[in-house]
């Protein structure tokens, strides 16, 4: 009789924890994925390896005639990648240039963004004349990116004029004979 009642005791024990077991159980269940989405900001210019570039003037064979200024240059590309911040919804691009050439403006236009990008890609400005002073070149970015390298991104078109042109900033009158002179352009991205 004992035999029975501890198997029974057992039988019972094994019942109760099996019911136990399965209560804990539901239709459905749930845990938590954390995600940590950085805030990002970064610009550059390709292709990196020969991004300086050179622009001159050809002296005239006839009098009376101006200097003429080289063709424009359009092998750089503006890349970008961001993603923006809850307290700021867009970026811009702005450009500027550490010295200004006597007699020369110095002209850069981005064209519309093209290639392997994705996201709210920004709009250009147009054609700028560069000055010490920041100007926007590219404006709205959102979360984006441009794609890395030459063909993603905007094309960079480079032009020098002589001064006294429509829209300039500088004047002819300021030109000076010299065999370099050397200016550089930043690019800055950075939250409206």
């Amino acid at each position: 009789m004992k035999k029975l009642n501890l198997t029974i005791a057992a039988s019972l024990f094994a019942f109760a924890l099996c019911g136990n077991l399965s209560a804990q159980d539901l239709a459905t269940d749930n845990h938590t994925v954390t995600i940590s989405i950085p805030e990002v900001a970064l610009v550059d210019i390709e292709p990196s390896a020969t991004k300086n570039i050179t622009l001159g003037f050809t002296a005239p064979t006839e009098a009376g005639n101006p200097i003429i200024p080289a063709a424009a240059n359009t092998t750089l590309w503006l890349n970008y990648s961001s993603i923006k911040s809850v307290a700021d919804p867009t970026r811009n691009v702005s450009v500027k240039m550490n010295a200004i050439i006597p007699g020369v403006d110095l002209n850069v236009t981005a064209a519309a963004a093209t290639g392997a990008g994705a996201g709210t890609l920004g709009t250009s400005a147009g054609l700028l004349t560069l000055t010490g002073t920041d100007q926007t070149i590219i404006s709205g970015i959102g979360s984006a990116y441009t794609g890395n390298g030459a063909n993603n991104g905007h094309n960079l078109t480079y032009a020098i004029a002589a001064g006294s042109g429509p829209g300039g900033v500088a004047a002819y009158a300021d030109l000076q004979a010299t065999a370099t002179v050397a200016a550089t352009v930043t690019y800055t991205i950075s939250d409206n």
